[in-house]
């Protein structure tokens, strides 16, 4: 027996899962279905979702294609990346990012329309299902929630080919097979999990790359390029200034040709297992090296190392789905008030998968030539201070040696 629905706003990408699901919905629930699909700058043609939709009898004022790319960097990507946010030191969050903005959005959807429950394609394995529920709860703590692989026994990819064959669900050519692996991209990043990626011994094949050229194959002669930034967040590259969704697609480019931003990483889900993805971020990996090159010259060492240490947590309150948290909103306050003097400009090298910062400049800089070179300062630094500063430093290690020894 199930609960009640009259309407369900669907995450909605077209493809063979969600296709299942909105059949599913309508026969298990006996309801009315709203489809939402969220271009995030994911490369792929929307308005077939839009076709399916319609030929699954969904309204045609119920199918939501909306394009959120511009908020999507404006609002959540810049955000992240002004915390400089690695998880466990390497993943730059590419999908998890994504996921409070889709539930932003489904419940706006939702509110609109009075719509009873929302709805997603995230299995109950993975991380998105608890970053697409909590993010729900925040925005509307009484909204009913179906999950569909933690309620169907469409257990197997077999499984749903069968439904949709049964219920004359077009199934793309490519998945009647085994598919090699599985996919989630947006303006930020392409994710592959599964099949050949499952062993984390084997090493990924060339063909799942699919946002870079192999580095081995990238241009022989290195490119160099600038990026100007003003209270933390990029504004132009080479200088032509650019809005945020404009700029991370160019540095995307310019990372795809110069096989940038790869990374195979084992990781922990927080669900609790250990999973083994492949990651491709070609822009975000150029900017996040830049935006840390230009902290370096305007973020006092006190702030910079605070930074340091509240990145880890911050990195995965997104990865763990608490993007609307008021802790996550809190860190988030106190590194936006660090960033009111990260403005300049970084020079960097892009050559065969590496990037290299070679120049940094700002306004508000806090390096001092005057003061750290090794020639004629002119009295701008007086050395003899140092002795007494080491010697205060000294002390308790001096006090320790004495009473060990004694």
């Amino acid at each position: 027996m199930t609960d009640q629905i009259n309407r369900v706003v669907l995450a909605y990408s077209g493809g063979l899962d969600t296709s299942v699901i909105l059949k599913w919905l309508q026969q298990t629930y006996n309801c009315e279905v709203v489809t939402f699909t969220a271009d995030l700058g994911q490369g792929e043609e929307l308005e077939p979702a839009r076709r399916k939709a319609e030929a699954a009898g969904v309204k045609p004022e119920h199918i939501f294609i909306d394009d959120l790319r511009e908020e999507f960097v404006k609002d959540y990507v810049f955000p992240m990346m002004r915390a400089n946010a690695l998880y466990e030191g390497l993943y730059l969050l590419g999908t998890s990012i994504a996921r409070p903005l889709i539930a932003k959005r489904q419940i706006e959807i939702a509110k609109m329309l009075n719509a009873d429950a929302v709805s997603h394609g995230a299995t109950g394995k993975g991380n998105d299902q608890v970053r697409f529920e909590l993010g729900y709860y925040a925005l509307a703590p009484d909204i009913k929630v179906i999950a569909p692989w933690r309620e169907w026994d469409l257990t197997s990819r077999t499984k749903l080919i069968e439904f949709a064959e049964q219920h004359q669900i077009p199934v793309s050519k490519d998945k009647r097979g085994e598919a090699p692996f599985s996919t989630d991209a947006n303006m930020l990043h392409t994710s592959s999990e599964g099949k050949v990626l499952e062993d984390p011994w084997d090493e990924v094949p060339d063909y799942v790359y699919s946002r870079t050229v192999n580095p081995e194959h990238a241009p022989n002669e290195p490119e160099t390029i600038t990026i100007d930034f003003e209270g933390g967040d990029g504004v132009a590259i080479n200088g032509v200034g650019m809005s945020p969704a404009t700029l991370l697609e160019t540095l995307n480019e310019m990372g795809r040709r110069h096989g940038i931003g790869r990374l195979d990483l084992v990781e922990n889900r927080f669900v609790g297992m250990k999973s083994r993805g492949m990651y491709e971020t070609p822009g975000g990996t150029i900017y996040h090296l830049a935006h840390r090159g230009i902290e370096q010259l305007t973020l006092d060492r006190g702030a910079a190392h605070l930074k340091d240490e509240l990145a880890p947590r911050y990195a995965e309150l997104i990865y763990n789905g608490f993007w609307f948290s008021p802790e996550r909103e809190m860190l988030q306050a106190a590194i936006d008030h660090s960033q009111s003097k990260v403005t300049g400009t970084v020079r960097l090298k892009l050559y065969k998968g590496n990037v290299s910062v070679t120049g940094r400049k700002s306004p508000f800089s806090l390096y001092s030539e005057k003061v750290v070179t090794f020639e004629d300062d002119q009295g701008a630094y007086d050395q003899r201070d140092a002795a007494g500063f080491i010697k205060l430093q000294a002390l308790r290690l001096r006090l320790l040696g004495r009473r060990d020894r004694a």
